[in-house]
């Protein structure tokens, strides 16, 4: 009885709860057992082991819940009372998060305070519903009984914390496992068999990394973890398999028994619940696979939807980076031709005669090379969606040709002297200023009404900060199946502020890029400040700008290159374009490549 009321003992202080029992005479809470640290500091305390809960050492909090404490276990035989999380700050100035519940049966009334910290801890209550029936409980309390008829009344207190204590394991909804220094497992809670669908007499005296729950890459991180230092400990996540088809969301987290070093306490916490609140969450902000909740980006959305049922051509104008494809993609497969192809060519890496024999088609022998007939994009796309990127730099020839294509619906192969039907909506974009353009001769006019016949403008990520934790939680889960390193639990809070912060000259695709970066450099549990890329960091003394279509785009260019001093790879990051896009835009205007 003494080893068990020990084992629950240690599960507890492991646990760090503060466990109050109230006396039914006096209707004070008193102690079961030495006040937590974080406790004693919160409270600013540092004596007294076992001390009578006294109202001028309660947090304001606690003074206004208290009476409702009493009120309910003066009303209730059974159930529990919970507070909610709160937060106060302590004696030590620090902030705090606490959840307390207050519970009572027949045999007892308790009130359980417990720290919150981050993660799974964050996102559900650690107290619930026990997972065992009446029965269960029946025949534990006529156990107790049993015992303490054979022990007399010299067992009577111990046996007494020893129902409290299994009470209170029975209340937490978190599976236990604990492990000897040599790994084997000498006690598994009723939860965590229920959560591995074991049995006691299958996994203790055996090793715990022979589970057969756990698969063997898991097995590999939750050893790694083992090895760390106790403070350089996370959270591991794991998913179980179980039968049907049903799958387990887990975070293990991996203390040492405060009894003894060498012995070591794996609680398992079922995060499935919270997980698939987070997949609702995250497909709620989404819109095929653009991802977004702020009013710039749902006003994309909208305009996908008018714009998709038709067959009008459709012009996308935005920075580089911003997804100009995948809202092209989003236009298509809001469509009627969703199942059928949809086709992407950028049009700046094609030369005159390639651009073309692309598109359109040649016909074997039509030039030196071509060695069959080869069909062009247009009939590839037949039924479908041709996505023209970067339609700016198309050259004029091309240009030509393609007006005609769109005004007959209709193409001709290079070689060939008969037209080939076809039935193919064109969706374009660009980040230049095509009306800029049209007045410098470099792209036709009658092709510009053309293409936007219906059009879309989409926002620059800094217009839209308040999509960046979204775009960065789905690409977090991104990097980290890429990178494989489960150990990485998360973005703190101090990188997304930063990530907020920056100006993000190169918008989604340059976050993307950043998180990648910093999934390489991390070598912790959180992605710091430190792992990110060094632009990142800047304070970014320059602040962005990009080109309004509205406005000449000389002027513009020029006084993106005043403000960043001449500095070719600062203006073009300014403006939201490549260096290379840029030099072709001052060689177009006769403005000088270099400063």
């Amino acid at each position: 009885m003494m080893n068990e009321l020990s084992l629950f003992s240690g599960v507890i202080e492991a646990l760090s709860i503060l466990v109050l029992k109230r006396e039914k005479i006096s209707q004070t809470f008193q102690c079961l057992h030495p006040l937590p640290e974080w406790y004693r500091v919160f409270l600013g305390k540092t004596s007294e082991k076992f001390p009578t809960i006294q109202p001028d050492l309660q947090s304001p909090f606690l003074q206004h819940f208290l009476p409702e404490v009493h009120e309910f276990l003066d009303s209730q035989t059974s159930g529990q009372l919970t507070s909610g999380i709160w937060s106060e700050q302590g004696a030590d100035g620090a902030d705090y998060q606490f959840e307390a519940t207050a519970v009572a049966s027949p045999e007892m009334e308790i009130l359980l305070i417990q720290r919150i910290g981050g993660g799974a801890l964050a996102l559900q209550t650690v107290l619930q519903s026990a997972r065992e029936g009446g029965l269960q409980h029946q025949q534990a309390m006529a156990e107790h009984k049993q015992v303490e008829r054979a022990l007399g009344g010299k067992l009577e207190r111990s046996e007494q914390l020893r129902d409290d204590l299994m009470v209170i394991l029975d209340r937490l909804q978190l599976g236990t496992i604990m492990t000897d220094a040599q790994g084997r497992i000498t006690f598994v809670s009723l939860v965590a068999q229920e959560l591995l669908k074991l049995t006691e007499g299958e996994v203790v005296g055996q090793l715990w990394n022979a589970i057969p729950a756990f698969s063997e890459s898991d097995r590999t991180i939750l050893h790694d973890m083992v090895q760390q230092p106790i403070d350089e400990r996370c959270k591991v996540p794991v998913v179980i398999e179980q039968t049907r088809g049903q799958r387990v969301s887990l975070e293990i987290d991996i203390q040492e028994d405060p009894r003894d070093s060498q012995r070591t306490i794996f609680f398992l916490y079922d995060v499935t619940e919270v997980e698939g609140l987070r997949e609702i969450l995250t497909e709620k902000n989404r819109f095929f696979d653009l991802v977004g909740k702020s009013p710039a980006i749902t006003d994309v959305y909208t305009r996908i939807q008018d714009i998709a049922p038709t067959d009008a051509t459709v012009l996308i104008e935005g920075e580089t980076g911003t997804g100009k494809e995948l809202v092209a993609r989003a236009i298509h497969q809001a469509s009627s031709r969703k199942d059928q192809p949809f086709i992407a060519v950028n049009c700046a890496g094609l030369t005159d005669s390639l651009l073309g024999s692309q598109l359109f088609g040649h016909k074997r022998g039509a030039f030196t090379g071509a060695m069959h007939d080869h069909q062009g994009f247009f009939e590839a796309a037949d039924s479908g969606t041709l996505f023209l990127d970067e339609i700016g730099d198309m050259p004029l020839s091309i240009q030509t040709t393609l007006l005609r294509v769109l005004q007959e619906k209709e193409i001709m192969r290079l070689g060939e002297s008969h037209p080939r039907k076809v039935d193919v909506r064109v969706v374009t974009a660009t980040h230049q200023n095509l009306p800029e353009l049209v007045k410098t001769g470099a792209f036709r006019s009658d092709l510009l009404y053309r293409v936007r016949v219906a059009r879309l403008h989409l926002p620059p990520l800094r217009d839209r900060r308040e999509d960046i934790p979204l775009l960065s939680e789905v690409f977090f889960g991104q990097s980290r199946a890429v990178t494989k390193k489960w150990e990485i639990q998360g973005i703190s809070s101090d990188t997304m502020r930063q990530l907020i912060k920056y100006r993000w000259p190169g918008n989604v695709r340059e976050l993307k890029s950043a998180l990648d970066y910093a999934f390489i450099h991390c070598h912790s549990a959180m992605i710091l400040p430190s792992d990110l890329p060094p632009e990142c960091l800047e304070a970014g003394d320059i602040p962005s700008m990009s080109l309004n279509p509205e406005c000449d785009e000389r002027e513009q260019i020029v006084a993106a290159l005043k403000r960043a001093k001449g500095k070719r790879a600062e203006a073009a990051r300014l403006l939201g374009m490549s260096r290379s896009t840029l030099y072709r835009r001052l060689d177009s205007l006769g403005l000088p490549a270099k400063g």
